[in-house]
């Protein structure tokens, strides 16, 4: 076994919590996640909305820049779609990773991710928002989480596939390679 499977076994073993099977919103097809009206920032402060990406289609997580585990993971896991999808689909594709932790990932904290793990802000985004908006945000996504006292955060894995519309084609919590599903989903 090598250190990903055995860093991700732990993390399901100690982190992941259990969430139902479908994200609340994917229950209407016809809600779109940027009903949502959240104020966020972007890595560079600047204020967005959750449809920031509005007419592309949209992989969204929830992630926090400290994680040392699965945060990482879910990183390396939508890249791991966007490469499922072909160069031309791809460019078509965009990020957006809202984090549950604000009081940590200022916007410096998440360009220094962004440099870090050579992100493409051009595509994806990192966003930030108020404790209520992430809360908010992480519900109609069906992500359960809570803040530790040490700091970290228990939280559940999941990547959403939008369309451009807005609304949930799937979801996975499948980390570590592409889940076929969101690559399908993209490819519609």
């Amino acid at each position: 076994m090598n250190l990903r499977d055995t860093v991700l076994r732990i993390c399901v073993a100690t982190c992941a919590l259990t969430m139902s099977t479908a994200p609340p919103l994917a229950a209407d097809r016809n809600a779109s996640f940027y009903q949502l009206h959240e104020r966020l920032a972007d890595q560079d402060g600047k204020p967005i909305n959750l449809d920031i990406h509005r007419g592309s289609p949209v992989l969204v997580a929830m992630f926090y820049s400290s994680c040392p585990a699965t945060c990482p993971l879910t990183i390396d896991t939508l890249r791991a779609v966007e490469r499922k999808l072909g160069p031309a689909r791809r460019s078509q594709v965009r990020v957006l990773l809202v984090s549950f932790d604000p009081e940590r990932d200022t916007p410096t904290a998440l360009r220094q991710l962004a440099t870090e793990r050579r992100i493409d802000t051009a595509r994806w985004t990192l966003a930030r928002g108020d404790a209520a908006a992430v809360r908010r945000v992480a519900a109609a996504l069906g992500i359960q989480y809570r803040k530790l006292p040490s700091g970290e955060f228990s939280h559940a894995n999941v990547i959403t596939a939008l369309d451009r519309r807005g609304n949930i084609l799937a979801h996975s919590s499948e980390l570590g390679s592409a889940d076929p599903r969101l690559v399908e989903a993209l490819r519609e």
